[in-house]
């Protein structure tokens, strides 16, 4: 016996909507033929030297002591935005915010954050609380990317973050899994690690 359809085949959904959506991340995606894991992943990290993580490090802890992380806005612009603009500096990227893509009525939106080289990509999506459901929400971003880039990269890579907690996911394109990663990165304690692996995912 197959299972109801959880999309309505009369509506359309932005990406914001299935982070609305009360179903599991396994059900949402085999709407879309993809199939959905948890594992710890063996991120790659870069292993050049990052000359401003110091600073970096210091601009945010300092930074934590005088403000509130109370709205989605702030950690946008405090924590999210300089660990971004040094993953710029040492991957020479180029980054969108609010990057708008269509591909049809069921995947449309804006990406908080796209950011791609010459030989890949990087989707951020930024979350004020819920990292399960953000994570659901980048997984169908991921999987309206694959549509819609001329890249050839076999794996695209994302991240889910509140901007002091980051997880990542990677969606394998030829088998159509997304894969979760059990581990978390905490900032500042973790700001190091990250940002290799940010600059890892891009280069």
């Amino acid at each position: 016996m197959s299972k109801r359809p959880i999309l309505d085949p009369g509506k359309a959904y932005t990406f914001r909507n299935y982070y609305e959506l009360n179903f599991e991340p396994d059900d949402i995606l085999a709407e879309f033929d993809c199939s959905f894991s948890r594992r710890r992943l063996n991120l790659s990290k870069f292993e050049g030297e990052l000359d401003r993580i110091e600073d970096l490090r210091g601009r945010i802890e300092e930074s934590l002591g005088y403000i509130s992380l109370t709205s989605e806005a702030a950690r946008r612009e405090l924590l999210i935005a300089p660990i971004l603009i040094d993953l710029c500096h040492y991957s020479h990227c180029k980054l969108r915010i609010e990057y708008p893509i269509v591909v049809n009525d069921r995947l449309k939106g804006d990406l908080d954050y796209y950011l791609f080289s010459d030989r890949s990509l990087l989707v951020i999506e930024a979350k004020n609380a819920d990292l399960a459901r953000g994570f659901t929400q980048l997984a169908v971003e991921l999987i309206a990317v694959d549509s819609w880039t001329n890249s050839e990269a076999p794996i695209l890579c994302g991240a889910v973050t509140t901007g002091d907690v980051w997880r990542f996911g990677l969606f394998h394109r030829q088998e159509r899994r997304i894969e979760q990663d059990l581990e978390l990165y905490k900032v500042p304690t973790d700001l190091e690690e990250l940002l290799r692996i940010l600059v890892a995912a891009i280069i």
